[in-house]
C-alpha cells in the first residue's frame, strides 16, 4: 500500500468489536505498561500504595497510554500498509473508515485524564503527558523515520510509566523508582531490536531505519547485548534495596535474559531473535512482579 494509497483490503474475517479495540489501542502492551507503573507506585510507596492511589493511575495510565497507541495509528496507517506485521491494524484493512474520529477519541483519551489529574497532582499529570509526547511526537513522528537510534531515545515512554507510578503515590523521585525506569529505558532497545530482527523485510519496505535493517544481524545483536547488560548491573544493584525475596529470582531471569542475548549475538538468525524477544517480555513481566512482592515483604 502506497504512502497515498485510498483503498484498502477487506478482512476475510470480520474482527469483533474487541479485535478492533485491542488492535487499535494496544491493549497488550498497555498492560504491560500499567504493570510498570504499579512497580513504580509500590516501589516509591515501600509496598503500601493505596487502593484510591492504584484505581486512579490505572484509570489514568490506561487512558493516556491507549490515547498515545491510538494515536500512533493514526498517524503511521500508511506506512502500516507496507508491513505484514502491521496490514491487519483496523486503519489499515478498513475494519475503521473514519480515521479522524480515532485522532479526536484518542486525543481525548489522553488530555482528559492530564487535566484531570493535574490540580490535584501535577507530577502524575507531567509524566502521563510526557509519556505520550516522547511516544508520539518524539518517536513516531521525529526519530522513528530518521534514525536507527529511534527507539534508544523512545524507550523513555516506558520509563515515564513507572515514573508516573511513583508520582501517584507522591515519590517519583524515590531511588527505585529511578532504577526500575532505567530499567525499563535499557530493556527497550534489546526488546524491540529483536522484533525488529525478525521483521527486517517488514521496515526496510515500509522504508524505516531501524537499526536491523541498516547493519548487520550480529551488529544488531551486539547493540541489544550492550544494552541488556547496562539492564542486568541495574537489576541486580536494586537488590540493595529490596533484598533476597527480590534478587534471587530476579538474578535467575536476569542470566536467562543475558544468556538469550549472547546467542543472538553467535547465532543472528530470526528464530533465535524471536526467542529473546519471548524471553524479554517474560524478563520484565517477572521483574516487576518480583519487585511489587518485595516491597510489600
Amino acid at each position: 500500500m502506497s504512502e497515498n494509497s485510498t483503498t484498502f483490503t477487506t478482512p476475510l474475517v470480520q474482527p469483533s468489536v474487541w479485535q478492533v479495540i485491542s488492535k487499535l489501542f494496544k491493549l497488550r502492551i498497555v498492560s504491560l505498561l500499567l504493570f510498570a507503573a504499579v512497580g513504580g507506585a509500590f516501589l516509591g510507596a515501600a509496598g503500601s500504595p493505596t487502593l484510591w492511589q492504584l484505581i486512579l493511575l490505572l484509570i489514568t495510565g490506561g487512558l493516556a497510554s491507549s490515547g498515545a497507541s491510538a494515536l500512533n495509528q493514526y498517524l503511521e496507517r500508511n506506512s502500516d500498509g507496507d508491513m505484514k506485521r502491521t496490514s491487519g491494524r483496523p486503519l489499515v484493512d478498513g475494519t475503521i473508515t473514519n480515521p479522524e474520529w480515532v485522532l479526536w477519541i484518542a486525543l481525548a483519551m489522553v488530555l482528559l485524564p492530564v487535566t484531570a489529574v493535574w490540580p490535584f497532582n501535577p507530577a502524575l499529570a507531567f509524566f502521563l503527558l510526557m509519556g505520550a509526547i516522547i511516544y508520539v511526537a518524539v518517536y513516531t513522528i521525529w526519530l522513528k523515520p530518521r534514525t536507527m537510534l529511534n527507539i534508544v531515545i523512545g524507550g523513555a515512554a516506558g520509563s515515564c510509566a513507572v515514573l508516573s507510578g511513583g508520582a501517584a503515590v507522591g515519590a517519583w523521585s524515590d531511588p527505585g523508582v529511578l532504577a526500575l525506569a532505567a530499567i525499563v529505558f535499557l530493556w527497550t532497545p534489546t526488546h524491540f531490536w529483536a522484533l525488529a530482527l525478525m521483521c527486517k523485510d517488514d521496515y526496510a519496505a515500509a522504508g524505516v531505519p531501524m537499526l536491523p535493517v541498516l547493519t548487520s544481524p550480529r551488529e544488531s545483536a551486539v547493540w541489544g547485548l550492550v544494552h541488556a547488560i547496562g539492564v542486568a548491573i541495574i537489576t541486580v544493584a536494586l537488590g540493595a534495596v529490596l533484598g533476597w525475596v527480590y534478587l534471587v529470582p530476579a538474578g535467575l531471569m536476569t542470566a536467562y535474559f543475558l544468556t538469550q542475548s549472547v546467542r543472538l549475538v553467535i547465532t543472528p538468525t530470526r528464530p533465535q531473535a524471536l526467542r529473546l524477544f519471548m524471553a524479554s517480555n517474560f524478563y520484565l513481566a517477572l521483574i516487576l512482579l518480583v519487585v511489587c512482592i518485595a516491597t510489600v515483604v
